[in-house]
């Protein structure tokens, strides 16, 4: 019989996060849950004295102050929660901090209305206020987007719905992640193994292609189960997202989500663009798996596994973080103290245990220090991760530290390029040691499919969403059928070459990214600028820009803040460079196997 899965308390503590340090106990958190919830009441309080700096500063400073404060409690119920989806007494807690969060985001949203219904030569004024100095930033955002604000009567309206707003994302995550079970497969010796989200990744990689094929159908056949439901839940996400943006007279969803961050639409359609002319690139490397691999027909499950044998490049997880501080060793020696930092003093959850949310991701806990989730399973990808999220752990580490709470998160865009620039340090230093030509092209495969599935995979993803927001808001319905249609058509534009499997119509109903609307892109815009900071400081052995940019937090909007470490996505030619990159690889790729 295939193996279960551990359940979170027969998990070994050596390897799992310690999120007591953000509160001792539970009791404890009960108590500065009980002290918040009755000092909300209190942020009415300076409803009508924000008409002076001082007014506004104290107003800010008792909201940022409750802000980080509520933040504390939602995160400790969220990050134990995703430890075990199926624990009631954090799914409670996850809950009631939630609906505490949109109680103060109500009691307070008066306070952006407020500010901007001040004459704008006050506005301008305040920029130039002492005591508004940390402050500057958004008071010159509300300048920038008070056209959007609306009054204060809406802004409370728009504030009670969002825990409603949620529940498509809630739904996903319990549906995919607790309700949800796979069968088993036969692994590579014949015997019964369990399929789960976390070793799906890697039968996908298995070099014995029946496995591979009984992996995808088997995993994607169980949510093709629910596929209905699935189509409910996001298309009630996608008219949301609609909704938000149309009430406050954005032209899209898309526009809305850029506007936050003065991003300009041009950059969203240019990486589109720019993918779309790298197409014969990717023509070019799908003709070459599938000479490589001696198929008569490349099938969708055919993508992930390695062209070639990994001679034996697996890892454990010690093994893991020496190589990981090794590769980053050029981003200096405080950067690697901070690494051992993070292993030593349980920032990282390892292994997958039942219940636990799939995939990997950071947690910057302002205060604390970040907390990285992972379901390490021995491969290289699971190395690749590792760096990926120290990445983005170090980058919340670093702006905490260099800023106050009000400007310490860091925007959505400037969040990939910290983990990416990781990934791509952890390759070159990976390519650069190898002399073996067999190993040397399983790595370069290696970096040919970062660029696959970030660059290109994710420029997919983003046109998708930017088709489905765009049919609901046409008034065209977002059913099974349509995004099983419109997903089929992108990647048979995509993977042209390939053979797109029926399954593999309805992979976008695994996305928990969709629920976070038009944020993938910025993950092929975040490689894009990673491969162009990290080939910077390979070459000039200075990384100092590139730190200072992982103080900036949320201090400036991320294109600026960008620019600090030498990159300009304003311009089409970082993506471009990036995929010149990527088709040069492909042909050194190509030479490596002629000679094997």
């Amino acid at each position: 019989m295939a193996a279960e899965l551990k359940a979170r308390k027969d998990m070994d503590k050596r390897y799992m996060w310690d999120l007591t340090r953000i509160y001792r106990t539970n009791e404890d958190w009960e108590a500065a849950f009980a002290e918040l919830q009755a000092s909300i009441p209190e942020v009415s309080r300076y409803s009508g004295t924000m008409g002076t700096p001082a007014g506004a500063k104290a107003a800010l400073d008792g909201f940022y102050d409750m802000v980080h404060r509520s933040m504390l409690m939602y995160l400790y119920a969220e990050l134990n929660k995703s430890g075990d989806n199926g624990d009631p007494e954090y799914q409670a807690m996850n809950e009631r901090a939630m609906t505490l969060l949109v109680q103060l985001n109500t009691a307070a949203s008066y306070i952006t209305p407020e500010l901007a219904s001040l004459p704008t030569e006050t506005l301008q004024s305040y920029l130039d206020a002492p005591e508004l100095e940390l402050y500057r930033h958004q008071i010159a955002d509300i300048i920038r987007v008070r056209r959007y604000v609306l009054s204060p009567e809406q802004e409370k309206m728009l504030s009670m719905l969002a825990d409603a707003a949620q529940t498509p994302d809630n739904s996903f995550t319990m549906l995919e992640s607790v309700d949800m079970t796979f069968p088993a497969i036969k692994d590579e010796n014949g015997r019964e193994a369990q399929l789960t989200h976390g070793n799906f990744g890697v039968y996908r990689e298995s070099a014995d292609r029946r496995v591979r094929k009984e992996a995808f159908e088997k995993y994607f056949g169980e949510f093709k189960k629910y596929i209905n439901t699935f189509a409910a839940m996001y298309g009630g996400s996608v008219k949301f997202d609609n909704y938000f943006a149309g009430v406050r007279g954005h032209e899209s969803a898309l526009a809305a989500a850029l506007y936050g961050d003065d991003v300009p639409e041009a950059v969203y359609d240019s990486l589109i663009d720019a993918v779309h002319e790298a197409l014969p690139a990717m023509g070019r490397y799908i003709a070459l798996r599938k000479k490589t691999l001696g198929l008569e027909e490349l099938h969708m499950y055919d993508l992930y596994n390695p062209m070639v044998e990994d001679a034996g490049m697996k890892f454990t997880f010690e093994e893991a973080k020496g190589i990981v501080k090794k590769a980053l060793a050029p981003l200096g020696e405080e950067y690697g103290r901070l690494l051992d930092k993070a292993f030593a003093e349980g920032w990282i959850d390892v292994y997958e245990n039942k219940g636990k949310t799939t995939g990997a991701f950071s947690c910057g806990v302002y205060g604390v220090h970040p907390y990285v989730l992972l379901n390490f399973t021995n491969g290289l990808d699971d190395v690749f991760t590792l760096a990926h999220e120290l990445g983005h752990a170090m980058h919340s580490y670093k702006s905490d530290h260099a800023q106050a709470f009000a400007n310490h998160d860091y925007s959505i865009m400037a969040a990939e390029v910290a983990s990416t620039v990781n990934e791509v340090l952890l390759l070159k230093y990976l390519v650069s040691g190898e002399t073996d030509d067999k190993r040397r092209a399983y790595l370069l495969n290696h970096f040919i499919e970062g660029f696959r599935t970030t660059l290109f995979r994710q420029t997919l993803f983003a046109e998708f969403e930017k088709e489905t927001h765009a049919m609901a808001q046409a008034g065209q319905p977002l059913t099974a059928g349509s995004m099983n249609a419109l997903y089929r058509r992108l990647n048979e534009l995509y993977y042209a070459g390939a053979v797109v499997d029926e399954l593999q119509d309805i992979e976008w109903a695994r996305i928990p990214h969709f629920y976070n609307a038009f944020y993938v892109y910025q993950y092929a815009t975040g490689y894009s600028a990673a491969v162009a900071i990290a080939e910077r400081i390979l070459e000039t052995g200075d990384a100092s820009d590139y730190l200072r940019f992982l103080t900036t937090g949320g201090s400036d909007y991320p294109i600026n803040e960008l620019r600090i470490a030498g990159v300009d996505l304003a311009s089409p030619k970082v993506v471009s460079n990036a995929l010149r990159e990527f088709s040069r690889s492909v042909d050194e790729l190509e030479e490596l196997l002629g000679r094997l």
